[in-house]
């Protein structure tokens, strides 16, 4: 099972908010999550960016693989491998 880090949009219509959630890369985009670490609203001035840094370390040491846009997130919170 490979285990991705990646967003799962959730809001309405026009108004994107996304959580940051571990996920297994075969379910769909708003589908099962294996857990929630943070959120993500790129609306907002400032773009909120709020993840469990504990969390994502744990999980990036698993083993599970950030997609590209939440591997930017990451770099911008210093979270790394």
């Amino acid at each position: 099972m490979s285990v991705k880090i990646r967003l799962s949009r959730v809001g309405r219509k026009k108004k994107p908010a996304y959580r940051i959630v571990v996920a297994d890369s075969r379910s769909p985009r708003d589908g099962k999550v294996i857990e929630n670490i943070g959120r993500y609203g790129p609306q907002e001035e400032p773009s909120l960016i709020e993840i469990d840094e504990d969390k994502a370390r744990d999980w990036l040491a698993k083993g599970a693989q950030p997609t590209q846009t939440v591997s930017k997130l990451l770099a911008v919170k210093g979270i790394s491998k």
